[in-house]
């Protein structure tokens, strides 16, 4: 049983190397290098590794939190130390979400080279894994956690222990029960295949065996008519029923007798719901499949505040790891805070504040090597400028250099100079946001005092920015010949920007200048963000890197949301969860009211826009599934409750909750439906969160998931949770029935 999928991959000559086991040198800084002795585990799956000396202490990771293995010297900390370690010789490995890189020195060229190539041949298996493979794959996992004097059997007392290591809480007669109905050797402990069957009745899920009860006329199967129907009924299929009907059982199915029958068996019929297409959000807008011919204007756009650093604002770690985090994320709108730095070089740091440094250059090369890496849409460089003439011009001389044809120089030919041009036509391309002398059409020269301070509010006297500010008086010539579509002006109210701003024209606004002319002017603000872009950022007073909540700007059509992505919670769920759809690629098309100047929207007064068509939603959570442990003590079990959370305009704002389940996080049930209205579905998101109760304190956060109302699927559906970090978490999931209709 030995997951089939490894036994190829034991022959494998650097797999071997992996198993065998090497020594690599672990770095985290110039004087911090230390041996540690790694080694893949049997499972194929988990790297494991200790210190030489230390007793017993030892880590694991599994290769699936792994992103990516880059060679040679690819990151700060092995570039610091590359005089005494060749290229040939290192190697980072790059987690999933906010997790620290683990950079690795080995001994020889050619074991680097096998645990370069070992990881990546693993990762790709572990990606190509299909549903079946992975949950075999990770009950093979639990076998080998509890299996404690690895012989390859689990006697009752193991079980007992792996019941608690996997959140389930059963009385013992129950769990007794099922050990023996496993056991078929009788021989009082279960070996790999007995162990998989006593899995599969723990897994046995009741609530998804009574919904294909009420269809399945023997019992057993779902013949290819009750299966359309059921698709039909349930999942709103409509017309298409018949045909999904076949493809499922061919995609699922994993009983060829079934198969044959044109049949789907209890066990496809599960595959099939916890699949992605039983998934609550809608597989095909997970691809790129919105319209990009509209003007930038028109789009919402995935936006960093402060993308140096990596953590708080005033001691943090600047970094241009933080900028790959953030590109690779689909971020389409990264911020550099610019001052002289020592010798001309221009540096991006923090200004006035013990937050480290970071060269000017380094970061545009960072840029230009994972700008594109997600999405093919246009960068938008957001630059915070302080300082002088000189270092300007030598950040121009970097971003020509550098970027070369990618920097965006001058208008595109046979582009009407009436709105911006397109995401579609700016391919590859990365555009300058900064201060700009004179405009596209005309570049007089005697403008050169021009203020430079991009932080717009301070000049405006906005209470949440204390001010630090020293702005240069001057601006570079060749720095502001850079700005193309995107040249930072300030703000003198709506009135003014009808009758005199350009569509190139854009202001920065703190978020709470941003809140307030959303609830005094909401239509005004819409109609302007048709036209021209604005970018908002967290209030002056964040210190901690903390977020506001974006849907208020999103409300108003504002584009350039500029949030903390080093600091997870909410905010930046809302914003994960806004930017899935389109093939994750940073650019998400408004509504059309939105777009349309006629439409005289306002998000305080939904009700009065002509296309007004509220909704109903109906929430049915019914179960959840292997829900993580939170507290990794010793018996620990959650007690979890499911919240479901509603944003949009100031009306829909909403959240209902279940009651919560003592002690089960396995498959606690709840059965609760949730009710909502939706008065502005285009605008909806919809949060759906797990914690653990405490009646004591505040509830630990257990995972959660987010998607636009628009995006969702109804009928029978599963929610894959994700980490805190925006990372998935398989296979813990809630299997929910969501159903929508008008609201009258």
């Amino acid at each position: 049983y030995m997951c089939e999928q490894y036994v190829c991959l034991q022959d494998d000559p650097h797999i071997a190397v992996m198993m065998a086991g090497s020594t690599l040198r672990k770095v985290k800084s110039r004087s911090w290098k230390k041996q540690r002795h790694f080694r893949l585990l049997e499972d194929g799956l988990t790297i494991w590794y200790k210190s030489r000396w230390a007793g017993r202490g030892h880590s694991t990771f599994s290769v699936t939190e792994v992103e990516a293995v880059r060679e040679g010297h690819q990151s700060e900390v092995l570039l610091s130390i590359a005089e005494e370690f060749p290229a040939s010789h290192c190697f980072t490995l790059v987690f999933h979400g906010r997790q620290g890189n683990l950079d690795l020195v080995a001994d020889s060229p050619e074991e680097a080279r096998a645990w370069v190539q070992g990881v990546r041949k693993l990762i790709h298996k572990a990606q190509t894994m299909d549903e079946k493979e992975r949950l075999d794959q990770w009950v093979f996992d639990w076998f080998q956690k509890a299996d404690k004097n690895k012989d390859g059997k689990m006697n009752f007392k193991e079980v007992k222990t792996l019941l608690k290591m996997m959140n389930v809480e059963m009385n013992e007669e129950h769990a007794l029960h099922l050990f023996t109905m496993a056991d078929k050797s009788e021989s009082g402990s279960l070996e790999i295949e007995e162990f998989v069957l006593f899995y599969k009745m723990l897994t046995q899920r009741d609530e998804v065996w009574k919904v294909f009860q009420d269809y399945s006329g023997d019992g057993e199967k779902l013949m290819l008519e009750e299966l359309e129907s059921f698709l039909k009924i349930e999942q709103h299929e409509g017309e298409q029923s018949g045909r999904r009907a076949k493809e499922l059982i061919g995609r699922y199915e994993p009983s060829e007798t079934a198969i044959k029958q044109e049949a789907m068996s209890l066990d496809g019929f599960q595959m099939y719901l916890c699949s992605q297409e039983g998934s609550i959000f809608r597989p095909e807008l997970l691809e790129l499949q919105q319209d990009m011919s509209r003007p930038l204007s028109h789009y919402f756009i995935s936006s960093s505040h402060n993308t140096y650093l990596l953590e708080d604002q005033l001691r943090g770690h600047s970094s241009v790891e933080a900028y790959i985090q953030a590109l690779k994320r689909g971020c389409r709108c990264v911020e550099l805070d610019c001052w002289d730095g020592h010798d001309g070089e221009p540096i991006v740091y923090h200004g006035h504040t013990l937050t480290t440094k970071i060269l000017f250059k380094d970061i545009i090369s960072t840029v230009k090597e994972y700008a594109f890496k997600a999405s093919d849409f246009p960068v938008i460089l957001s630059l915070e400028n302080h300082c002088s003439v000189e270092q300007q011009t030598v950040m121009a001389r970097y971003l020509r250099q550098i970027l070369g044809d990618a920097l965006l120089v001058c208008p595109l030919g046979g582009h009407d100079l009436q709105h911006l041009p397109p995401p579609q036509e700016l391919k590859s391309k990365i555009l300058l946001k900064a201060k700009k002398i004179g405009g596209l059409e005309s570049c007089p020269d005697d403008t050169l005092t021009d203020e430079v301070s991009d932080d717009e509010e301070l000049a405006n006297g906005d209470a949440d920015s204390p001010s630090t500010e020293d702005p240069p008086s001057k601006l570079s010539r060749e720095l502001s010949d850079l700005v193309v579509y995107c040249k930072s002006v300030h703000f003198h109210g709506f009135d003014h920007a009808r009758s005199h701003a350009k569509f190139y024209e854009m202001s920065s606004f703190s978020e709470s200048k941003a809140r307030r002319l959303a609830k005094e002017a909401g239509a005004d603000f819409v109609q302007y963000n048709m036209r021209q872009l604005s970018r908002v950022y967290p209030g002056g007073l964040r210190t901690d890197s903390s977020n506001y909540n974006p849907q208020d700007m999103w409300n108003v059509g504002c584009q350039i949301v500029a949030l903390n992505f080093q600091t997870a919670g909410l905010e930046m769920d809302l914003n994960d969860g806004l930017f899935r759809q389109n093939g994750g690629c940073g650019y998400v098309l408004k509504p059309d009211f939105m777009r349309d100047a006629t439409s005289r929207f306002n998000p305080e007064k939904p009700e009065e826009h002509q296309g007004y068509k509220p909704l109903r939603l109906a929430v049915q959570v019914i179960s959840g599934q292997q829900l993580p442990k939170v507290n990794q003590k010793e018996g620990s079990i959650v007690d979890p409750l499911v919240r479901v959370e509603v944003y949009g305009v100031p009306k829909d704002q909403a959240r209902e909750e279940t009651p919560h389940i003592q002690n089960n996080g396995f498959n606690p049930v709840w059965n609760k439906t949730l009710n909502f209205v939706i008065h502005t579905p285009e605008l909806a998101l919809v949060r759906f969160v797990v914690e653990d109760y405490d009646k004591a304190s505040r509830n630990d956060f257990i995972g959660q998931f987010t998607l636009p109302f628009k995006c969702m699927q109804t009928g029978f559906r599963h929610i894959h949770l994700l980490s805190k970090d925006g990372t998935a978490i398989p296979p813990s999931s809630l299997f929910v029935n969501i159903s929508i209709s008008a609201y009258t």
